[in-house]
């Protein structure tokens, strides 16, 4: 059964959650995992080129099994320089963006020029979603609106907590923004995820373990147990992953 794992971090982190390389291909291959997205940790120097060297290096040496992410700091002058070098010489599949790490919102004008080159490249851009003040789901289809011809994935399902305005704002912006989608990561409730796939079609949700933050297995367990027909639940676990990194 092919599965994709939407995103996972690898290498050293300045919060102190770790993940190996070696330990990401084990818990893939442990829990029938065709295909793993990586994107480098928060490293502790500050600086993420040697980070998206690291998975480039990886992702080329495991070309079978995973997929690899760039990520930028938008408030450093040289980003959209850097996210080009991941595109062009490094091969990577998509831009990852933190806001909460990287401390920028997700909407400032900064953030602009690396857009620009998703768009100029065509690849989809992943955003840590769901904090507060710098990457809510409102927030992220300002941008999205004004880029249709991006796809934009928020983590989390767009936000922390399902529940009242949180999951309110996470529909809004899926029905003003047919560009935007969701991951599963961390969607505590099982009807979020079943309703937004009949509501707005599968292919607006996907599969993403999150690891080391969240456990791959039980994301995955949620999704293989979805109560939706086959076909979505084969849509949640590779079909909209394999659209984007492949």
């Amino acid at each position: 059964m092919d599965t994709v794992d939407a995103l996972a971090f690898v290498g050293p982190n300045l919060f102190g959650v770790t993940q190996r390389p070696e330990d990401v291909l084990a818990g893939a291959a442990r829990a029938g995992i065709s295909t793993t997205v990586v994107v480098c940790a928060r490293p502790p120097e500050y600086r993420l080129e040697a980070g998206n060297d690291a998975v480039a290096a990886l992702a080329g040496e495991h070309l079978a099994v995973l997929r690899g992410l760039a990520r930028v700091d938008p408030n450093r002058p040289d980003a959209a320089a850097e996210l080009r070098r991941c595109f062009g010489s490094l091969g990577l599949r998509g831009l990852f963006l933190h806001p909460w790490e990287e401390v920028f919102q997700i909407n400032d004008p900064r953030v602009e020029p690396v857009l620009r080159v998703c768009a100029e490249f065509g690849r989809p851009v992943v955003v840590a979603a769901g904090y507060p003040w710098v990457s809510e789901p409102l927030q992220v289809a300002d941008v999205a609106g004004r880029y249709p011809g991006l796809r934009f994935v928020l983590t989390n399902g767009g936000q922390f907590n399902i529940s009242g305005l949180g999951q309110t704002d996470a529909r809004l912006a899926l029905r003003r923004c047919e560009n935007l989608l969701l991951t599963t990561t961390g969607v505590y409730r099982q009807d979020f995820i079943e309703s937004v796939a009949r509501e707005y079609g599968a292919h607006r949700f996907l599969y993403a373990g999150g690891s080391p933050h969240f456990d791959r297995d039980y994301e995955l367990l949620r999704v293989s147990e979805a109560a939706l027909p086959e076909e979505d639940r084969a849509m949640l676990r590779a079909g909209t992953a394999r659209s984007l990194f492949d």
